[in-house]
Parts: structure tokens; C-alpha cells; sequence
């Protein structure tokens, strides 16, 4: 395709010798700016060159600089043989060190055009646990190294309450290397997820959560059957559906049937003895405060997801409805039952209500039935899943914070932080 303005063309190689400085020592502010300044000082006896290539990374803060530059072609001036001008740049060098406490080292380096693009798309790879072993980290690497992986960069998301690192892959493909990392986060018990680089990774704008042993720890509907007498026929029945043994809509009205008879203030004791997952406030807050659209799809009961919308601000929620009359549950339901494909059918509406593209969405659950929502969503998030759901899922976690969607997501803990409300700002 040609380009319609030469500013748009990607920069080619040209002549005129290339060198790299490359700075490392303590970081403190002005380093940076000293070494720019001395390749822009007209004493210098350097001809006019201009910068390549820049990286700059503070690891527990010691800075490692590195920049290239490439003398600048001039068809009035003598060519700057490569050795002199290395000479030149080593001078400076040693004046940038000696004045900044550093070491500054000079090198040639050679012409490079634009570097070929490695096959496939890049990937963020994200290593979460608590701790991250060594072995998680080696495994993950050996594993991208295994299918012709390169791994371009690392930077840490977070340290609380996970470490997480997320590392920049190229040249692999999506299916051998969540293949691949699943099989080293089996063995470590690291979660690694994997997600495709470009700008719709940030751009997510809409999230869906499951309720039951995702928002909230446990399940509503075994605490409903515990005070039916029930209790144990209705986890079998539930776990079955959860595992995808049994279908969902026949499960639920099976478990509902156990509950006729029980006094409708229940639902209230269940409900305030609701224990939130550690982390959902955090990445609910946080999110909303990114302009995220918030909400819940559950195969639970109104009767219970509605206060959670509630107190937790979310902008929507879909759940079933227990039939109550005379003051009991009558073992039935109203309306039409929130299923696997139910689920599905609420995340389309509510991004369609708020006019957010699917492939801008989340949606995080760890049931059989969360696996259509999962799948439409632009990621799918299996938490703390059955197997069943894990294998199916875009990715998975198993630690106990639901707040590590934000990693997952790509948000460091700075950025986590900046999002909390400080009093002056409400």
C-alpha cells in the first residue's frame, strides 16, 4: 500500500557510521539529560548525528541507559572513518562517567535496517503468583525459547497483592504458547496468562462477572438448601452443573424445587452473611474509576444479586427470580432462567445497551455454565475454574484475589493505586 505523505514511510538505513552508549549506575534525576547534552555540545568535535534507538530501565534503582546514534550523511562533508568517531564518543564517555559517577561505555554498532517482523503476533505473557517461584519464571522462558519464542521485554505489574511480571513475546503462535505455559503453570502452580499485543487490550471498556464463587466466596444456593435440610443433595446437584455433567437449566430447577416451603426472610439472613471474594471491591472501584461499564450475570437469584448491584454501584445485573408467595419460596421460578446461553445473551444486550464492541469486554466466571459468556466476550477470564472451564477459556487464574484481572489486563499496582479515591478527591 503506498503511503500518501513521505512522513509516514518507516525509516530506512542509510550511510554514516552507527555507536551505541550504553550508561549503567545509580539512578538519580539529570543522568539522562547529561549524556543528551554532551552529544549536543557544540565542543565536542562530533558531527551532526541523530538518535536511532533509545531504552532506558530502572531495576531497584540501578538505571541501565542505552542510546544509538548515526552520523548523519552530508555530501559536503569528509566521511568520519568508524574508528575515529568511536574515539570521539569514547572521550565522551569518560568525561559523562567521571562527571556523573557512572559507567558509560562506547561501541560501534552496525547498520540496521528495520528489523524484520517475527511470524505471528506478539503477546504479553503474564506471570502471577504469590510468590513467583524461580522455576515459574525459567519454565515460562524455556517454554517460549521451545516453539521459537522470543521474549523482547519484561517489566513488573504488581507486587501485592500478587507479583506479577508480564513479559512482551514475538515470533510465537496463540495456540502453542498458551499450550505450552499452561503445561508450565501446571507444574509451577504460577498462573500464566496470555493475551494478544495491540491497542484492544487496553481499550476493554465493559466487565461481567459470575456471582456465585466468583464475586462471592461459595455458592448462594447450597446456603439456601442448608437451611431447607438439603443441603447435600442440592451440592451434588450443583457441582454436577458446575463441572458440566448436567444441564444448567435442568440442575437449577431441580436445586429450586428443594428450597419450596422455606420462609422468604431467608434470603435476607443469606444475604448478609455474603463474604466477598478478597479483591472485588479493589478491581471493581478501579475499574469504574477507569470508565469501565460494571455489572453482573448470574445463574443465582435477583433476591440476592440485586442488593450486591447495589452496594457495590454496578451499572447492571441479570439473575434469575425466585417465585415467593405467601411469604414462602413456592420451589419455582419466574420469568425466563439465566442459563449458559443466557448468560451470553445478557453480556450482547448490556454491550449493546452502552454501545461497547464484544471484542472490548470481559467477562469473569468458573462454572460450565459461564462458558458461552466466557467465549463471546473479547476475554474470556476462567477464575478459580473447574478444568472444564480452564481448557476453554482465552485464560485463567487460580489465585484467591480477584483484583489480579487487572494484571491480567495490564494495569500495574501504581496505576491500581491511582485509582483510589484520596479525600480531597472524593
Amino acid at each position: 500500500m503506498p503511503f500518501d505523505d513521505p512522513t509516514d514511510r518507516p525509516p530506512t538505513a542509510q550511510d554514516g557510521a552507527c555507536a551505541q552508549l550504553t550508561l549503567t549506575g545509580a539512578d538519580r534525576t539529570g543522568l539522562t539529560a547529561s549524556l543528551f547534552a554532551e552529544l549536543a555540545a557544540p565542543g565536542r568535535d562530533l558531527p551532526p548525528v541523530e538518535v536511532v534507538d533509545v531504552e532506558q530501565v530502572v531495576v531497584h534503582g540501578q538505571l541501565v541507559l542505552g542510546v544509538v546514534v548515526r552520523v548523519l550523511p552530508d555530501e559536503g562533508r569528509v566521511a568520519l572513518p568508524p574508528e575515529v568517531l568511536l574515539d570521539r564518543l569514547r572521550r565522551l564517555a569518560a568525561d559523562v562517567a567521571e562527571a556523573a559517577g557512572v559507567d558509560v561505555v562506547a561501541e560501534l554498532a552496525p547498520h540496521r535496517a528495520p528489523a524484520a517482523r517475527r511470524p505471528g503476533r506478539p503477546h504479553h505473557v503474564i506471570v502471577l503468583g504469590r510468590p513467583v517461584p524461580p522455576e515459574a519464571v525459567a519454565g515460562a522462558a524455556s517454554a517460549i525459547a521451545a516453539i521459537g519464542g522470543n521474549i523482547e521485554g519484561i517489566r513488573r505489574l504488581s507486587d501485592f497483592p500478587v507479583t506479577s511480571f508480564e513479559m512482551t513475546v514475538t515470533g510465537a503462535e496463540a495456540t502453542a504458547l498458551r499450550s505450552a505455559l499452561g503445561e508450565v503453570a501446571s507444574a509451577t502452580g504460577a498462573d500464566i496468562a496470555v493475551e494478544q499485543v495491540g491497542l484492544t487490550r487496553r481499550s476493554k471498556r465493559l466487565i461481567v462477572l459470575d456471582v456465585d464463587s466468583t464475586l462471592v466466596r461459595g455458592e448462594v444456593i447450597d446456603e439456601l438448601a442448608a437451611r431447607a435440610g438439603r443441603a447435600a443433595e442440592v451440592a451434588r446437584i450443583t457441582a454436577a452443573a458446575m463441572n458440566g455433567e448436567l444441564d444448567f437449566a435442568e440442575s437449577l430447577r431441580a436445586r429450586v424445587a428443594a428450597l419450596a416451603g422455606l420462609p422468604v426472610e431467608v434470603l435476607a439472613e443469606v444475604r448478609e452473611h455474603l463474604v466477598l471474594t478478597p479483591g472485588a471491591r479493589t478491581l471493581i472501584r478501579t475499574l469504574k474509576r477507569l470508565g469501565f461499564r460494571c455489572g453482573i450475570v448470574s445463574g443465582g437469584f435477583t433476591q440476592i444479586t440485586d442488593h450486591l448491584a447495589e452496594e457495590l454501584g454496578l451499572d447492571f445485573a441479570a439473575a434469575n427470580t425466585l417465585e415467593v408467595r405467601d411469604g414462602q419460596l413456592t420451589g419455582g421460578l419466574v420469568g425466563e432462567i439465566v442459563d449458559r446461553a443466557g448468560k451470553a445473551r445478557a453480556l450482547e444486550r448490556f454491550a449493546a445497551t452502552y454501545d461497547i464492541p464484544l471484542e472490548q469486554t470481559v467477562a469473569v466466571g468458573d462454572g460450565a455454565n459461564d462458558l458461552d459468556m466466557l467465549g463471546v466476550a473479547g476475554l474470556g477470564i476462567a477464575f478459580n475454574a473447574k478444568p472444564y472451564v480452564r481448557e476453554q477459556a482465552h485464560t485463567a487464574l487460580n489465585l484467591p484475589y480477584l483484583d489480579a484481572v487487572l494484571q491480567v489486563l495490564g494495569f500495574t499496582r501504581d496505576e491500581v493505586l491511582d485509582a483510589i479515591p484520596t479525600p480531597s478527591s472524593g
